[in-house]
């Protein structure tokens, strides 16, 4: 059974940080491009960072370059999403997802999502 359960998510003040966590199992981790995404309500859903399944240039949305980093574990299927100098318009649920393509099928999971919330 595949499964992408998400942490990390909470209440901050803007300027601070968390660090998201989306932990995968029923699957292959180390083969798929692993995505965090963002919606706001009222919003699109966005995406916020990428990282690709070879683990090399990891991707970002402009409005969070510089302050946002994801990175992964392939030894405990785990891919996070840290946040630096958080603002109010981060304020979203924040989705992991997880993608490949094979032999022309393509597999995309995704997690329940964590709340982020950013306030004084």
């Amino acid at each position: 059974q595949v499964q992408l359960v998400e942490s990390g998510g909470g209440l901050v003040q803007p300027g601070g940080s968390l660090r998201l966590s989306c932990t995968a199992s029923g699957f292959t981790f180390s083969n798929y491009v692993m995505r965090w995404y963002r919606q706001a309500p009222g919003k699109e859903r966005e995406l916020v960072a990428t990282m690709p399944s070879a683990g090399t240039t990891t991707t970002y949305a402009d409005s969070v370059k510089g302050r946002f980093t994801i990175s992964t574990d392939n030894a405990s299927n785990t891919v996070y999403l840290q946040m630096n100098s958080l603002k109010p318009e981060d304020t979203a649920g924040y989705y992991c997802n997880a993608f490949r393509v094979r032999i022309g099928i393509k597999y995309n999971y995704w997690g329940q999502g964590t709340q982020v919330t950013v306030s004084a």
